[in-house]
């Protein structure tokens, strides 16, 4: 269980609800997280479930997890239960039973139409567009609908005639009669029902009809007794309508809304639309796509439920729109896995080295560390051979500025073995590299390196062609290449092309006998993720969470 105190502490709705206890206002607090099934859960939700189930855990209050299941256009069972899923993974349990707003709809139809007889809603025959039109702009007032003083008695007919299925999708609407001149866009009658002849996943063909969600989210809090509604800032206006519908029908409860900013992470996006337009145009693979900020696709990358909720506990609650780095994220998770990935030696890009002055068939065991600071991970045997790989980034023909890596006629220390110095190339006959002919040093293994004194231009890491395993590694940069890709409305003109790289290489053959275990940091290259889902025997994957190179 986590610690919320120092959360709260810097938290302003902490303030809030501390001064409801004081005054009495609730004896108990309730909250719930009201996802729509319509994607996936991405890790904007994740903040939105950290705040909303420590507060009710905080005071011994209750969590409800509430389905917003109003428009079964875009809705699927799949969501729902990828849903119930990411918030069991994450370690978060709702209490009673998930509920859904479906399941109010009888209650909502009857408080739509007391609406209408206080005359407070009517039924308009404007289509979306002509709607759009009369509501007007932030500086053209809107203009009344046509149909918005039909009698309460007509009202009430048309409406029946909506819920028995009489008219066509788009034709009628219900929308509440407010003010069409009024300074708030979404206060100029807003649309309380739409007529849907789509099967809905929990009610069948029971209703066609089907509130928006201005209309039921109040409704459903207020069912529920939630005490405090929780959402970010876009939704600040809504809070006025969610109060006018609260004040102007016949129930008890009537929370309290409060907003917090949203979210933003650099390089990356969460609105579902955009994320439809990425899958639909095929620069992702699909909702677990570990260059999304889904839930689904984060833990597909490897990032652990602890490291995603304490990077929400670490940037806090606050009212101030901002993008967080992306890199405040990355170090939860870097946190995690540098006490906890046993380190290895992978080779992603392959070049062959043989070993001149080795025998063929001789094997000179290592015995190295699984962890460097960690004694208690033990120790493995690796073995030199005389033919081994290294990275083919590791390798130069000309001397380069600042290169610290294998050149030719120069040293270098293979990581845990011994100096070697590379004295010839063989290429194809299109002039590719097809390996490097290298001698090594006997004496050198074990002892402390002298740079100067001994000519190595550093240390580098390799795997022997007995040791290596064929793996596939999936190298995930920025999906985009501007830091608040929101700001742009054709999100496709700035997709990074470089956003995955798939190198295929090597891993130590006897490196995944742990079931277990499925993160590693591979030498020199970042820590790794094993994914088992989309592994099989003949194609081990690993996604890269994140890089420990720089300028790669």
């Amino acid at each position: 269980m986590y610690k919320y105190n120092n959360f709260y502490q810097k938290n302003f709705i902490f303030k809030i609800i501390e001064n409801d206890i004081k005054s009495k206002k609730y004896n108990l607090i309730y909250t719930r997280f009201p996802p729509e099934p319509n994607g996936y859960l991405h890790i904007g939700h994740i903040k939105s479930i950290c705040l909303n189930f420590s507060i009710a855990k905080f005071y011994n209050g209750k969590f409800f997890l509430r389905i917003d299941d109003t428009n079964p256009s875009t809705e699927n069972i799949k969501y729902i239960k990828s849903i119930k899923k990411d918030l069991r993974w994450l370690g978060f349990q709702w209490d009673e039973e998930i509920k859904y707003t479906s399941n109010y709809f009888n209650i909502m139809y009857e408080y739509a139409i007391e609406l209408i007889k206080k005359n407070l809603a009517y039924v308009d025959e404007l289509n979306t567009d002509d709607i759009r039109n009369y509501r007007g702009t932030l500086i053209i007032p809107g203009k009344n609908s046509p149909y918005r003083d039909r009698s309460i008695k007509e009202n009430l007919n048309l409406f029946e005639k909506m819920r028995l299925g009489k008219f066509n999708e788009g034709n009628f609407c219900l929308r509440a009669k407010i003010d069409m001149r009024s300074k708030i866009i979404l206060m100029r009658d807003p649309v309380l029902y739409r007529i849907k002849y789509k099967k809905h996943h929990q009610t069948n063909n029971k209703w066609c009809i089907y509130p928006t969600y201005d209309f039921s989210h109040c409704i459903s809090d207020a069912i529920e007794g939630i005490t405090h509604s929780l959402c970010t800032l876009e939704f600040q206006d809504n809070r006025i309508l969610y109060n006018w519908i609260l004040n102007n029908i016949n129930i008890k409860n009537h929370p309290q809304q409060y907003e917090f900013s949203k979210l933003n992470i650099e390089y990356g996006i969460t609105s579902k639309r955009n994320i439809n337009i990425l899958i639909k145009n095929k620069i992702v693979s699909g909702w677990d796509d570990p260059r999304l900020l889904t839930i689904s696709g984060l833990r597909r990358k490897g990032y652990t439920a602890s490291s995603l909720k304490n990077f929400c506990y670490r940037i806090g609650v606050t009212k101030q729109n901002n993008v967080i780095e992306i890199s405040s994220l990355e170090s939860c998770i870097k946190l995690e896995l540098n006490k906890l990935a046993p380190r290895a030696m992978a080779i992603l890009r392959p070049l062959k080295i043989v070993i001149d002055n080795l025998p063929l068939g001789k094997k000179i065991k290592l015995l190295i560390p699984n962890h460097p600071n960690n004694k208690n991970m033990g120790y493995k045997n690796i073995y030199f051979t005389k033919e081994i790989y290294i990275d083919i980034l590791d390798f130069s023909e000309v001397e380069k500025k600042n290169y610290k890596r294998l050149i030719l006629g120069s040293k270098v220390k293979l990581r845990y073995s011994f100096i070697i110095k590379a004295k010839k190339i063989i290429k194809d006959i299109n002039n590719n590299i097809i390996c490097i002919h290298c001698i090594y040093y006997k004496n050198t293994l074990g002892i402390k390196i002298d740079k100067k004194k001994q000519e190595v231009k550093g240390i580098i890491h390799w795997i022997s062609f007995f040791d290596a395993q064929p793996a596939i590694f999936y190298l995930y940069n920025n999906l985009f290449l501007k830091k608040n890709i929101n700001k742009f409305d054709n999100i496709l003109q700035f997709v990074n092309k470089k956003s995955l790289l798939i190198c295929h290489g090597f891993i130590e053959k006897n490196l995944l006998k742990n079931d277990k275990n499925q993160y590693f940091q591979f030498e020199r290259e970042g820590y790794f993720y094993f994914d088992k889902k989309y592994s099989s025997k003949n194609n081990i994957i690993f996604n890269r969470i994140l890089s420990l190179r720089k300028n790669k």
